[in-house]
């Protein structure tokens, strides 16, 4: 069964090379969201099995984004991974209570990502 994925980042690079990663390891269909609120209409009109969420980004970040996710009945049950450059546990808290799936630091090996997506979700 294929899964749908949904990157959600600011940098035009770092979709692409994830996208492109994903899409050559797996046989998932690869959303992409350049912004926050992008990132919601995507998610609540496509459904996707799982979201990657930059925390960093431009006017809506991604702990605004990932709370307008769980706000909505939606969306709110899909899991969210978010994903960091600054994985420090002071720029971390507030998250707890939000129902992260996990949180990836940046930069990641693009060509494993898929194989951490399956253990994070328990996927088989």
């Amino acid at each position: 069964m294929t899964k749908c994925i949904l990157i959600v980042d600011d940098e035009e690079d770092i979709r692409s090379i994830t996208k492109m990663a994903l899409e050559m390891g797996t046989d998932w269909t690869i959303l992409t969201a350049s912004s926050g609120l992008e990132a919601l209409e995507v998610a609540a009109t496509n459904r996707p099995d799982t979201i990657l969420l930059d925390m960093m980004m431009p006017g809506m970040d991604g702990r605004a984004t990932l709370k307008q996710l769980k706000a909505n009945a939606a969306t709110q049950l899909i899991p969210v991974i978010m994903v960091t450059a600054k994985a420090q546990p002071n720029n971390l808290s507030g998250l707890e209570d939000l129902e992260v799936a996990a949180v990836l630091a940046k930069p990641f090996r693009p060509l494993k990502l898929a194989g951490e997506i399956i253990t994070i979700l328990g996927w088989s």
